[in-house]
């Protein structure tokens, strides 16, 4: 009705705009009570204020703007999960350890708790770049083990190096004890988490393997086929430029991704998500926020201008 009464006072040729417009946008209110427009395709949602998340934190950044397009509990740190991996990779780049050098998982790595499984016996020989493709795309927590066990200095020295790079990148709320993400000691805000997907999406090996779809390493006599843990990188709908999951009871379900949108490079962090499938779903439900906002905002500027 208020479009409506607006209408009545525009010129003609406004007017006809207007109806232009209509054939494919639908006015959606903003939070400060101004109408901007969005696509019929998301003309029935009930608003734009929020993406209606049910994991317990998260945040999302349009990189290509510096903005951050929603944020519920940013600032407050919490377990991670295997979200560890993405820093214990980092670490383990910036250290130069080559690629290419076999290491052997051992017994020390098999010493986890928490029930941890691994098709990684003891024994098993695989390159150092082979343990950080299993570790991102598949979340193996022996082959994490392995690179921090490997890293210069031994496990110790590893674990050091995470929390100096944690600082190095601001993220004030962030503190790692162990490279794998089982221990619930290892913790981090989104808005740290953020910082550390953005910085990871800049190595093109970490970009590479936790993308990967799939990917078979001889253990033993035996080939063994590792697949991912994120099911929407194997989406083609989805262009997924670095992303890492991560779970243990005390974390939840956890997803943190870098990723384009409507042209935009977008970061999406997700925390403390319950039931397998909440956090793909969330993400599902991020990226139709995002495409409806960013078309809003978008159609509005286009107004004004």
């Amino acid at each position: 009705m208020r479009v409506m009464n607006q209408g009545r006072f525009l010129s003609i040729t406004a007017f006809a705009c207007l109806l232009f417009l209509a054939t494919s946008a639908s006015p959606v209110a903003a939070a400060d009570g101004a109408l901007v427009r969005t696509h019929l395709k998301y003309a029935n949602r009930s608003g734009l204020a929020s993406p209606g998340l049910r994991s317990g934190a998260a945040l999302v950044l349009d990189t290509t703007h510096s903005s951050v397009l929603y944020s519920l509990h940013a600032e407050v740190a919490m377990p991670i999960a295997s979200i560890t991996k993405l820093m214990t990779a980092l670490v383990v780049m910036d250290a130069g350890q080559p690629l290419d050098e076999p290491l052997e998982v051992t017994a020390e790595d098999r010493s986890l708790g928490k029930g941890s499984r691994s098709r990684l016996v003891p024994g098993t020989n695989l390159t150092r770049g082979d343990l950080m493709h299993l570790a991102l795309m598949a979340s193996e927590n022996r082959a994490a083990h392995a690179l921090g066990r490997n890293y210069p200095g031994g496990l110790s020295a590893c674990v050091s190096a995470m929390n100096a790079k944690a600082r190095e990148l601001g993220m004030t709320n962030a503190h790692f004890v162990e490279p794998t993400g089982l221990s619930d000691e290892n913790v981090a805000s989104p808005a740290d988490l953020s910082k550390l997907v953005m910085a990871a999406a800049k190595v093109p090996a970490i970009r590479e393997y936790s993308t990967d779809r799939g990917y078979e390493v001889r253990v033993g006599r035996r080939m063994v086929r590792f697949r991912t843990t994120d099911s929407l990188v194997t989406r083609p709908d989805w262009n997924i430029e670095v992303q890492k999951t991560g779970y243990i009871s005390e974390a939840g379900r956890c997803l943190v991704m870098q990723t384009v949108i409507e042209d935009r490079t977008v970061v999406i962090v997700l925390l403390n998500s319950f039931g397998k499938r909440t956090r793909v779903a969330d993400a599902r439900r991020v990226r139709r926020w995002v495409e409806a906002t960013l078309m809003a905002h978008d159609a509005q500027v286009a107004a004004t201008t």
